[in-house]
């Protein structure tokens, strides 16, 4: 099993797509320069486009006996320096990085100030206008427990590149490649014993067969000052999320902090079970895998 942070602004996603640079092709590619087999790595989510990792987690099979250590220091003189390998462990044949997994975290980073310092420009939504921070935090709580989720996923393509109105500019969110997608069953808990959801339905594409319901554990507004402006900062951690659910989560909530919805709107939003009563959706940059949870 491998944690890993990476870059996303130049890949294509995770997932591996012909033709294109993506992080699990990658790290296919670097595992068979450095072992001489080629595993299709199998990550505890889909990233979408242009999205970021913190501690993205990934399992393999190898034949070669390789000291984790040993491995970690390989791959990571191989890996793109945008791509880095956290830690590397062996854990036991069942345990697989997506089914296992029962909770995970994405953070949504906003910069608020006049000039966005070149630094933080790939991975921030830059926003200049005035966003009550408050109103924000009180909508963010409505999501809170367990919600039919269907008016924040991405079910129409025509919907997802809805634009996102910044100052006088206009943000698209990128088309539906696979986003925030894992391996949860909705109606599994974080203490339940059964995480996986059926090979082949991954939580990226909400089909008609599927459910949208999921639950949110947490999800909250941080506020913090730096030198060049404000970071406003949205964590939520839940058992699963739908493809681009964050990013609307967090467009919609900017409207509700700009002024153009009240936060109270949000649960006749969630009733409605309709991507047009939700807000757009926020670019793909601001968006962080955070953490992946794993029973003991």
């Amino acid at each position: 099993m491998l944690t890993l942070a990476y870059d996303g602004t130049d890949f294509r996603g995770w997932q591996v797509q012909p033709g294109d640079p993506t992080v699990q092709g990658e790290l296919q590619a670097a595992l068979g320069r450095v072992t001489g087999e080629s595993p299709l790595p199998q990550g505890s989510g889909r990233t979408d486009a242009g999205v970021h990792a913190l501690a993205q987690v990934a399992s393999f099979i190898l034949q070669a006996r390789i000291p984790p250590e040993n491995l970690m220091r390989a791959l990571n003189r191989t890996l793109p320096p945008s791509i880095r390998v956290l830690e590397a462990k062996i854990v036991p044949d069942t345990f697989h990085a997506r089914h296992s997994a029962v909770a995970k975290t994405y953070e949504y980073r906003i910069f608020r100030g006049a000039i966005c310092p070149p630094t933080l420009a790939r991975y921030v939504l830059a926003c200049s206008s005035p966003i009550d921070v408050v109103a924000l935090q009180t909508s963010a709580k409505h999501f809170e427990g367990e919600h039919d989720f269907l008016s924040f996923a991405a079910t129409d393509p025509d919907l997802t590149a809805r634009s996102l109105q910044i100052g006088n500019k206009s943000e698209i969110g990128s088309k539906p490649d696979s986003e925030e997608a894992g391996g949860f069953n909705p109606q599994t808990t974080p203490t339940s014993s059964s995480a996986s959801a059926p090979d082949g339905l991954t939580e990226d594409w909400p089909l008609i067969s599927q459910t949208a319901i999921r639950t949110i554990f947490s999800s909250t507004w941080e506020q913090r000052q730096t030198e060049a402006g404000d970071l406003l900062i949205y964590r939520v951690r839940g058992s699963g999320f739908l493809h681009h659910m964050v990013r609307n989560l967090v467009g919609t909530m900017l409207d509700v902090g700009r002024g153009r919805i009240k936060p109270e709107t949000i649960p006749a939003i969630l009733a409605a079970r309709s991507r047009a009563a939700a807000g757009p959706t926020a670019p793909a940059r601001g968006l962080f895998l955070h953490s992946v949870e794993y029973k003991q």
